[in-house]
This record gives structure tokens, C-alpha cells and sequence, in this order.
């Protein structure tokens, strides 16, 4: 079943509500002309729900409904782990990385490794954002969202990602990261609500209409191999998420990574208005990552009921999508959506900061001002998204686990980034070779494990070569001298206080993560 004529009204509506308003949040005080601040961080002024709610409205895209639930076909509720350690290393960026990037009023990450190193490793390091970001965060944002328009409506797949990339850049061209952030709100409520839904009215059809608890007694009975959060080396699914590993070794890497030196994610945190209020911003989202998996991972699961023969299983969700009544299936597919649309804004507006701030700033020789600046980056984010457009059926058409894909690519980098940030805050003697040996590092070592060592896990192997580049780091710094650096961080200076607030909610999040494995062990 596709949309009917009242699914499509009510999409027509949120994407016109959501036009209307994210032109209207981003409006400017009469006589004043939209600087690189107000363009790239929001004029440094988000209160800590708009922070919140985009982090995850960023975060949770068609790469992880789309590409989470079809590994949730195959895996089952294990791939959750995403989500739930996520919400402890947001605890660990708030507290500990997040004060220190505020302390410098960086715009990007580059910037602050140019104050802490020098300036290659910034160019070094801008490229290879820029060429993660384009050519595999959102080319896959774009394939998967125009994935599931296609199973949904029916619209081929070329004009869904055409529609998908017009529609984002019509969203937030003109007002930056402030359109984007002050309208997630509406994006995360919408999501969560229609997930809920979904998850609902999936369960109880796998009941056949006796309810959600009895579908999900009808799920653990059926399919109790995709009730296990911890695979054994025994298990099909090892090579994926290779037993008590992706508790204690390469997730929280790749996690580290993601969220606390990742230009995409850390922006929002670099626009509040102040330390406490991104940190209360930050805890929000841990809460939010928590539920995630039940609005993302259960339908997935569901579908190996109602679809059993899916093929490809990134068409999980969507298919699901399917069972909904007309109207309800329009209001979830408008959270889809909005999801989708969020993320790929976030992602052009992270490509032109970059880019505006990291290279063109410092290269060109040509106008430089405020209003220049911001014309790059609107200019940028088009280019990036027509590259996108062109790239992202030949890139990931023929993936069916488009999600692990994902994980596994960003895996050869994300160490090397990591240990690059970690020995710039806390080892004060790391020197400007150090760090680009252990940023090249990242990617040697990886494809030669890759190469030589296919049967090692990519979450092991993502902690070991973490370890790696560490050690890498610290010898060739130790090789020179390893005299502290100048420019190398007081963590005297640094406010890394929380409040009382900040720590209950802390504690409350990791005793539900402890409370989930001890259940579910």
C-alpha cells in the first residue's frame, strides 16, 4: 500500500509549516546583516533543548532508522548498543571535552587542532572531514531516505533523492545552523511520537491485534536468537558486534569520535549560550538515545515476522511503515521525514563551516567579510549536495546492510581521530608530527589489518588500532623531545564542574544502561 491522498496532505503540510518556520526563526533584528556566527553557530545562543533535540534530530537520520532497523532484521535488538552506550559517552563529551572547546570559542574542529598543533594538521584534517562527510555521510543519508520514499510512495528512487536534496537545501540555505537547530524540536517530538507509533501498531499486528506486549512476547518466543545483546564467538553475527567488545573496547572509540570531535555532532554544543546550558543540552540527548532503540530497533525486528523474505533488509522500516492506517501512515511518514531532512542540513551546514572557516578563510586572497563568508558557505552546501546527489547510488546502491557499512568505513578513520584529540587535551608534550603520524596512522594501519586480518571484528579492530596511534603519537613526540607545547591545554583553567541536576540524570542514565544488560544478558 502507498500513500493515499490524505498521507499526502498531511506531509504537504509539515513540509510547508516547517518551510515557513525555519525561515522565520532564522530572521535577523531589522539592520543587522547575518555575520559567520549567526550563519555557522547559531550567533553562539542556543538554549540547551534546541542543543538537545538536534543533536539527535542530526544523529538519528536514514542511516540509522533505515539502516538500524534493516540490521535489526538480521541481527536483532544486539545492534541497540549503538544507541545505549551513546547516551554514556554524551555524559563523558559534557563533562570532560565539550567545556574545553567552549574555553577556546572555536567554530570548527580543525580550528582548535590549528591553536593546539599548527596549521597542517587543520588542512590535513578539513579534508578529511569534508571527504567523509560528502562522500559517505551524505551520500548514505540520501540513498537510504530516498530507499524508503521509494518502498513508501512508489517515486523512483533518482526522483526521491532529488526531492530529498532540494527540499533540505530549500530548509536551511538561507538561515544556517539557527534554521536547522530552533526547528528540531518540532523534527525530535515528530519522530519520537510517530516512532512510538509505529512500534505500536507493528507489535500488535505481529500479535494479531492482541496487543504490543503480547507482540513482543510473540517476537522473544519466535525469534529468541534476536533477543541477545551479546553474541558468542559461535554466533553468525560475531563479526558484527563480537561479544562483551562492543562493551568495553573499539565502541567507545568510535563513540568518542563521533560525538565529542566530530564537526557534524559538536556543533550544536559549540552554538550554546553557555557551558551549563550545553551540557544540560547534552544530558537531554543521552535520555533521548536511550529510548531510541525502541522507536528504531523493535520494527526492525518485527518485520522478520511480517516480511520474512525482505530483500533488501534496509527496506525493514519502511515495509513496516506500510500496515499503518491512511493519515497515520502520512503523520509517520512526515517524522521519517524530518529526520532525514534535519540531518542532511546539518550535514551541508558542517561542509560549508569547514570548508567557509578551516580552508577558503586562509587560502583565498580575495573578500573576506562577514557577508563574503557567508555567501561561501551557501554556496558550499549547494555544491556538496549536488556531489551527493550525483555519488550516492554508485557508492551504496548495492549494499544491503547499509548501516554496518557505514561503521565499518568511518572505522578505518575514527582511531586515528580519537587518539589525535585525546593526546592534544591530556598529553601536554604531544607535537605537530605526533599528531599528523597518528592521523595518517589511523588509515595504514587499518586497511593492513583490513588486508592481513579480514577475520578480526571491525570493532576490534578499531580498538586496536587505536592503541596503535597512541603509541604511535606519543613515540614520534617522544623522538623529538616531548617538551610540553606551548599552546598545550591547563586543564587548571578549564571549568569541568557539574551541576547536582547534571549528575543525577547522569547516574540515572548509566543504571538504565546496566539495568538493560543485566536483564537482557
Amino acid at each position: 500500500m502507498y500513500l493515499q491522498s490524505l498521507d499526502y496532505t498531511v506531509v504537504a503540510i509539515y513540509a510547508i509549516v516547517l518551510l515557513v518556520l525555519a525561515q522565520w526563526v532564522s530572521r535577523e533584528k531589522p539592520g543587522h546583516e547575518k555575520n559567520s556566527s549567526d550563519y555557522f553557530l547559531a550567533g553562539r545562543n542556543l538554549p540547551w533543548w534546541a542543543i538537545g533535540a538536534s543533536l539527535i534530530a542530526a544523529n538519528i537520520s536514514a542511516e540509522q532508522i533505515i539502516g538500524m532497523s534493516g540490521s535489526a532484521f538480521v541481527l536483532g535488538i544486539a545492534i541497540g548498543v549503538y544507541e545505549w552506550t551513546a547516551a554514556i559517552a554524551l555524559i563523558i563529551v559534557a563533562k570532560w571535552l565539550l567545556p574545553v572547546f567552549l574555553k577556546h570559542e572555536i567554530y570548527t574542529m580543525p580550528q582548535f587542532l590549528e591553536q593546539r598543533f599548527d596549521h597542517r594538521v587543520r588542512n590535513v584534517m578539513a579534508m578529511f572531514w569534508l571527504g567523509i562527510y560528502v562522500f559517505v555521510n551524505l551520500t548514505s543519508i540520501l540513498w537510504l531516505g530516498a530507499l524508503a520514499v521509494n518502498t513508501v510512495t512508489g517515486i523512483s528512487l533518482a526522483w526521491g533523492l532529488v526531492g530529498l536534496g532540494t527540499f533540505a537545501v530549500a530548509y536551511s540555505l538561507y538561515g544556517g545552523l539557527k534554521a536547522v537547530a530552533l526547528t528540531d524540536i518540532i523534527q525530535v517530538t515528530l519522530l519520537v511520537l510517530g516512532g512510538i507509533l509505529i512500534a505500536i501498531i507493528s507489535l500488535n499486528e505481529v500479535s494479531g491485534g492482541q496487543g504490543t506486549i503480547a507482540g513482543f512476547n510473540v517476537l522473544m518466543e519466535r525469534l529468541p536468537g534476536h533477543f541477545d545483546l551479546i553474541f558468542t564467538r559461535d554466533s553468525p553475527h560475531y563479526m558484527d558486534l563480537p561479544g562483551v567488545s562492543v562493551l568495553l573496547g573499539g565502541m567507545w572509540v568510535m563513540h568518542l569520535s563521533y560525538w565529542g570531535f566530530n564537526q557534524y555532532i559538536i556543533q550544536r554544543g559549540l552554538a550554546a549560550k553557555s557551558t551549563r546550558e550545553a551540557q544540560k543540552g547534552l544530558i537531554f540527548a543521552a535520555f533521548l538515545k536511550m529510548v531510541m532503540p525502541l522507536i528504531i530497533v523493535l520494527p526492525g525486528v518485527a518485520a522478520v515476522v511480517l516480511a520474512p523474505d525482505l530483500h533488501p533488509t534496509d527496506k525493514a522500516y519502511p515495509t513496516v511503515m506500510n500496515l499503518l492506517p491512511v493519515g497515520v501512515l502520512g503523520l509517520v511518514f512526515a517524522a521519517l521525514i524530518a529526520a532525514i531532512i534535519s540531518s542532511l542540513a546539518s550535514m551541508m551546514n558542517s561542509i560549508s563551516t569547514i570548508f567557509t572557516m578551516d580552508l577558503y578563510r586562509h587560502f583565498s586572497k580575495g573578500d573576506k567579510s562577514e557577508k563574503h563568508l557567508v555567501t561561501v558557505g551557501r554556496t558550499v552546501s549547494v555544491t556538496a549536495m549536488i556531489v551527493a546527489l550525483i555519488l550516492a547510488k554508485p557508492l551504496l546502491g548495492n549494499f544491503t546492510q547499509a548501516f554496518q557499512y557505514i561503521q565499518e568505513f568511518t572505522g578505518f578513520f575514527t582511531p586515528g581521530v580519537c587518539a589525535l584529540f585525546l593526546l592534544g587535551f591530556f598529553w601536554n608534550k604531544t607535537t605537530s608530527n605526533g599528531a599528523l603520524a597518528t592521523a595518517i596512522g589511523s588509515a595504514v594501519f587499518s586497511v593492513a589489518f583490513k588486508l592481513w586480518w579480514p577475520e578480526l571484528p571491525f570493532i576490534d579492530r578499531v580498538g586496536i588500532v587505536f592503541l596503535l596511534c597512541m603509541a604511535v603519537g606519543i613515540g614520534v613526540s617522544a623522538i623529538q623531545g616531548a617538551e610540553p607545547h606551548p599552546d598545550a591545554i591547563d586543564y587548571k583553567d578549564v571549568d569541568t564542574s557539574t551541576t547536582t541536576g547534571f549528575n543525577v540524570a547522569a547516574l540515572v542514565v548509566v543504571l538504565m544502561l546496566v539495568a538493560l544488560y543485566a536483564t537482557w544478558w
